[in-house]
């Protein structure tokens, strides 16, 4: 049989509010995920899961001082319009205010399948 004996003592790291937001803020810069940030920090991904939650819960803001949201007005039904674009493209203003920009030459049966999934998502 055998035995293992641990010699040293095991450790727990504290994190403050402001080390556990830095590094969710890692998150996204230059492509970085949550894997990649866990584990330059050297802890688990489900940390930084769980201290996005922690801290919101807290109500400590994640969110960059330069964002914002503008109004919009919709524009009320109606069939997709056709807009002039540049460089052999199509640019289809659908009824829900979105666009569909797609080359053009497009089979008819493709454009429809398109504007279905552009207008259900």
């Amino acid at each position: 049989m055998r035995q293992e004996v641990l010699t040293s003592v095991e450790r727990r790291r504290r994190w403050s509010d402001d080390q556990k937001l830095a590094i969710i803020k890692e998150v996204g810069l230059k492509g970085a995920t949550v894997a990649n940030v866990a584990r330059r920090h050297d802890v688990t991904r489900q940390h930084i899961y769980q201290w996005r939650v922690e801290l919101r819960r807290k109500n400590v803001s994640n969110d960059d001082a330069g964002v914002s949201f503008l109004p919009v007005a919709a524009i009320a039904g109606g069939s997709p319009t056709l807009l002039p674009a540049r460089g052999g493209a199509v640019e289809i203003l659908l009824g829900n205010g979105r666009r569909l920009c797609c080359v053009e030459g497009l089979a008819e049966a493709e454009l429809i399948q398109l504007i279905r999934v552009v207008e259900r998502a």
